[in-house]
């Protein structure tokens, strides 16, 4: 926290040799006449920037301190923007536009998710989300936040004059000749609003199954499920485990032409070629049950439903799953076997279920070592030793046994036990495999896949 709570003079960063200071691992902070105030680790030598006045130094670890510094001109032109934003007589956007520009700009490059602009009591952070863990990249005046967040309601055509309220929006914007568009949350907090920013890139959609990082045992089930006429599919795992992707990533192998093809998202972030998607909006009375209500007589070959959220979007999906169509879903559950307690939870009907379910997906989403500097930390992972993300999975094929089990309502243990005599491969198993492999560290599995899991 301590670099929130010392918000850097890069005025006076900037009179200083930025090679010297990467040499020295020193970030200057300020000087107050009586005190050179600078961020230091174990490694620096203060020495080396020449000064005379007494120190007062901060601890920063020596990869905080390169990240900082590797990312000095983007932050030396965004602490210029915000004088020149103040400074000017009459509200100028051309400044706020410039800085969110690069803002924006730098969010793509980083391949960050989304960007959270925070108001806190001493200032303002931006950090960028990226790999699925956020982390700070900026920290300025709190009093440029205002102008900020009223120039991004301007272009999310949100009302800028609401500060108590929760608003959301969109906006779109070219950056390097690729156009993206952004969706906008502004939620007031004691300290102000807090605004995230996410950036709907396509890139993950438009990725194939085997793009992915999925284990090579996996793809024969894949390609099994591709070949189903009707039944039930569920994709497992908790909130930004990369259900959607996958699911999005199955649906591309189904022939588009001879198939039809509907989803139901909430709401839909990005499009698919020649799928019929129906965007969830409660607003105007389009509700979740009322599309899942007459679904069926759009007869569809294949229906995608985001999210099996209670009793009543579960019974849909097994009825139209009985009726001769093939339904893909998601549905949050930490692993296969949690996902059968999950339906039971939801009061499923046993007949149905052992009827129509077919496969269940159960993943995660684990680090990956970059590949640039095995792990020692360098400018393209943010010198954290991680770059992107592979996927961490077991399939559970629902074969006749475990249907019979399902429909005589076996407890869990069951299950699993039947599972250890089979050629069933779970989530930490495929982990631990790509630890051996060399693309992730056994803590990284530890962190998504609890250890007591078959």
């Amino acid at each position: 926290m301590k670099i929130i709570n010392n918000i850097i003079d890069y005025n006076f960063l900037n009179s200083f040799d930025i090679n010297r200071l990467r040499e020295s691992l020193v970030i200057p902070i300020r000087n107050d006449s009586i005190y050179f105030m600078c961020f230091v680790c174990k490694e620096s030598d203060i020495s080396r920037i020449h000064t005379n006045s007494l120190v007062k130094s901060y601890k920063l670890s020596k990869e905080e301190i390169l990240f900082f510094l590797s990312d000095i001109n983007n932050r030396v032109n965004l602490f210029n923007l915000i004088l020149k934003s103040k400074n000017a007589k009459d509200i100028n956007h051309t400044f706020i536009e410039e800085f969110l520009d690069i803002l924006i700009k730098k969010s793509i490059d980083s391949r960050a998710s989304d960007i959270h602009i925070e108001s806190l009591e001493p200032s303002m952070i931006i950090r960028l989300r990226v790999d699925g863990i956020l982390k700070i990249f900026y920290v300025f005046e709190k009093d440029f936040f205002l102008a900020l967040s009223s120039y991004i309601k301007l272009i999310s055509r949100l009302d800028i004059t609401q500060i108590r309220l929760p608003q959301d929006g969109r906006f779109s914007k070219n950056v390097d000749e690729k156009d993206y568009d952004f969706r906008v949350s502004i939620m007031p907090t004691i300290n102000g609003e807090s605004i995230v920013i996410r950036v709907l890139d396509n890139i993950n959609i438009q990725k194939n199954i085997e793009d992915l990082g999925f284990s090579n045992h996996l793809y024969k089930e894949f390609k099994d499920i591709v070949t189903l006429k009707d039944g039930l599919v569920l994709v497992s795992g908790p909130t930004g485990s990369g259900k959607s992707t996958t699911l999005y990533s199955l649906i591309k192998k189904f022939d588009f032409e001879t198939k039809k093809i509907i989803t139901i998202e909430d709401p839909v972030e990005y499009k698919l070629s020649q799928v019929q998607q129906i965007s969830v909006n409660d607003d105007i009375g389009l509700e979740f049950k009322t599309v899942l209500k007459n679904i069926l007589r759009q007869d569809p070959d294949i229906i995608l439903i985001g999210e099996i959220r209670d009793k009543y979007s579960l019974d849909i999906a097994l009825q139209a799953s009985l009726t001769g169509h093939l339904v893909l879903a998601s549905i949050h559950a930490n692993s296969s076997i949690e996902t059968l307690s999950r339906l039971i939870d939801l009061k499923a009907d046993s007949y149905l279920l052992s009827t129509t379910l077919r496969y269940i997906i159960s993943q995660r989403l684990v680090l990956n070592i970059c590949e640039h500097c095995n792990k020692e930390g360098c400018e393209k992972c943010n010198f954290t030793g991680f770059f992107g993300r592979s996927s961490l999975c077991e399939v559970l094929n629902v074969d006749d046994s475990i249907s019979s089990m399902i429909f005589e309502k076996k407890k869990k243990h069951e299950i699993t036990k039947y599972l250890e005599n089979t050629k069933f491969i779970s989530m930490l198993s495929d982990g631990k495999d790509k630890v051996k492999k060399g693309f992730t560290t056994i803590d990284e599995v530890y962190k998504v896949v609890n250890h007591n899991e078959i």
